[in-house]
């Protein structure tokens, strides 16, 4: 159903003022189809949530965005809160009580059933980013002396409230996680075999403390949907699903593109931050980015007596700097993505700086001999009396400057942009802090110091 026609048959349904008809209609539509409806029309989300049964309603709840998930809890009725809370996936609830202030966290938590209170409160003890905020303990373990009827059984029994049966977990009497294996070879063994007869030993887990970003790695190079959690003992806590990890990519995914801006990544939605903590997110760079240039300024009053032998050399710093600037933002973007898929890694980095050699050398001569051929021409229209005489006699001289210059500045941004990235990840850092406007920044100071000392080389006795 198209979501202009849901929105009709909503209003209809609304209008006949029949409550258990709203019922109906909302729970037989498809929750993807509720969430769209919910974002149309977020002013009637909370009338929407609580008209549902609370299974489906929890369902649409967690795949909201968290301003609208915020916003629905404030507008509920406290029993339709701990009604919704409980009904929540662990891992689910966790996600969202993690972003709230301190003081409302602790007002829902009392709104939960004690089992579910006690699940919550261990989940959030875990650091924050790490896999054991993600995990949920609803999952299908057996033994190993098991049969295969007996786990047909066992799922038969427990499958319906876990997150999901695709893997099933094998643990020991000290719930020691032994191996996982996958549902299928359960349904075409033999019902008398036993769970050790189908066991591998190649099972693949996260731990608790791992950082989220490690395991959508793992994700990626596995191809699961499911991977199991343990403690540093290596028993078995919990699973994580595909869908929490897809959240996590998402997430950094947004933070990366806040910091390759020049800004640190924002934990709430653009309109839901205050304006004061939005301008301190972006303030610090801002002044960190404002004290480089601050160097270019000092870079060009080194300089000053050339610039005042030889006016033309001002012309060509708004190229210069744009030039190195442009090459070390491409470069570091390229090298960040690559980082985070996973395409490269800090043993490359050899490798990445032959070819970003090669590609400056490149790209920078492909500019500096429009740079060049851009004076000449421009010398040949002055000689036919079309624009006025811009750079004299020593045109060539400055022609070659402006050449080699170019090539310079732009190997020198294409290597800074490319290395940074790498440096940093090796000092544990976040590789997109080294972000366009730093990377450009940085360029900018020494791009100057590359130009002056070029045209000093090649201008000496002529303009300067």
């Amino acid at each position: 159903m198209s979501l202009e026609l849901l929105k009709q048959e909503f209003e209809h349904v609304l209008q006949s003022d029949d409550p258990q008809a709203l019922h109906q209609f909302l729970d037989q539509q498809n929750i993807t189809e509720i969430a769209d409806l919910v974002y149309e029309e977020p002013e009637r989300g909370s009338d929407i949530i609580s008209a549902m049964s609370v299974h489906r309603a929890s369902g649409v709840f967690r795949i909201l965005e968290f301003s609208l998930q915020r916003r629905i809890i404030e507008e509920l009725s406290p029993s339709k809160v701990a009604e919704l809370l409980n009904e929540l996936p662990p891992d689910d609830r966790t996600s969202f009580l993690e972003d709230l202030p301190s003081n409302v966290v602790r007002e829902l938590i009392k709104q939960l059933n004690p089992e579910e209170r006690k699940v919550t409160l261990s989940l959030l003890g875990y650091p924050e980013n790490s896999v054991g905020r993600l995990m949920t303990p609803d999952y299908v373990y057996v033994y190993e002396d098991n049969t295969v009827s007996e786990v047909i059984e066992v799922i038969r029994r427990v499958g319906k409230s876990t997150e999901t049966i695709d893997v099933i977990y094998v643990i020991n009497d000290k719930g020691e996680l032994l191996d996982d294996i996958r549902i299928r070879e359960f349904i075409i063994a033999d019902p008398y075999s036993r769970v050790s007869e189908l066991m591998d030993d190649r099972v693949i887990a996260l731990n608790a403390y791992q950082d989220q970003e490690e395991a959508a790695e793992a994700f990626k190079m596995n191809n699961r949907v499911a991977l199991p959690v343990v403690s540093n003992s290596n028993k078995l806590l919990g699973i994580v699903t595909i869908d929490d990890i897809l959240w996590v990519a998402s997430e950094e995914f947004s933070e990366d593109i806040q910091k390759i801006g020049g800004t640190e990544a924002l934990e709430e939605p653009y309109l839901e931050m205050p304006l004061v903590r939005l301008v301190r997110k972006r303030a610090g760079w801002l002044v960190v980015l404002f004290f480089g240039e601050l160097l270019t300024a000092s870079a060009m009053a080194y300089f000053n007596d050339e610039l005042g032998k030889a006016l033309v050399l001002a012309q060509f710093i708004p190229l210069i700097i744009s030039s190195g600037g442009n090459s070390g933002s491409q470069a570091s973007t390229l090298i960040i993505q690559a980082l985070a898929m996973g395409e490269v890694y800090l043993s490359d980095w050899w490798r990445i700086m032959r070819r970003e050699i090669l590609s400056g050398l490149l790209l920078g001569s492909i500019l500096g001999f429009i740079g060049f051929i851009r004076i000449i021409a421009w010398h040949h229209m002055m000689e036919r009396g079309w624009i006025k005489d811009l750079y004299g006699p020593h045109y060539m001289a400055v022609g070659v400057t402006i050449g080699f210059t170019v090539l310079g500045v732009v190997l020198w941004g294409t290597l800074t942009g490319s290395m940074l990235p790498l440096v940093l990840k090796r000092l544990g850092a976040d590789p997109a802090v080294s972000s366009a406007p730093f990377v450009a920044t940085l360029v900018d100071v020494t791009g100057l110091i590359i130009y002056f000392s070029v045209a000093y080389l090649v201008l000496s006795g002529t303009l300067l």
